[in-house]
């Protein structure tokens, strides 16, 4: 699956470990999502911006996607940078909605 195709999902409610994704479906996901990393349970990139009004409109953006899609990142803004990660709690791990969510930030992010 390529960026435009995970970008133009929806996320689905998810409860359960049954919907963790294997760890080489993670990995397979993760080709598509350029400079993302997968971490212990969760997937993260560092955005950078010339300022802190960028990286704060960004999170602004980012956020109203995330309520969109009701799957909400943890976020670290600071001048110039912003750390999101994505994890489904409710599964223990990560899941597809991870993937969909940081494939709508990555087209945020070009924009």
């Amino acid at each position: 699956m390529n960026l435009k195709e995970l970008a133009q999902q929806h996320c689905k409610p998810l409860k359960g470990k049954e919907h963790q994704l294997s760890a080489a479906k993670a990995k397979e996901l993760l080709a598509a999502l350029p400079g993302w990393k997968i971490g212990e349970a969760d997937i993260h990139k560092q955005f950078k911006f010339d300022d802190f009004v960028h990286a704060l409109a960004f999170v602004n953006a980012l956020g109203w996607i995330a309520e969109q899609q009701n799957h909400h990142p943890d976020l670290e803004l600071g001048w110039g940078r912003c750390l999101v990660k994505f994890s489904t709690h409710d599964v223990g791990g990560l899941s597809m909605n991870d993937f969909i969510c940081a494939a709508k930030v990555e087209v945020l992010s070009a924009g």
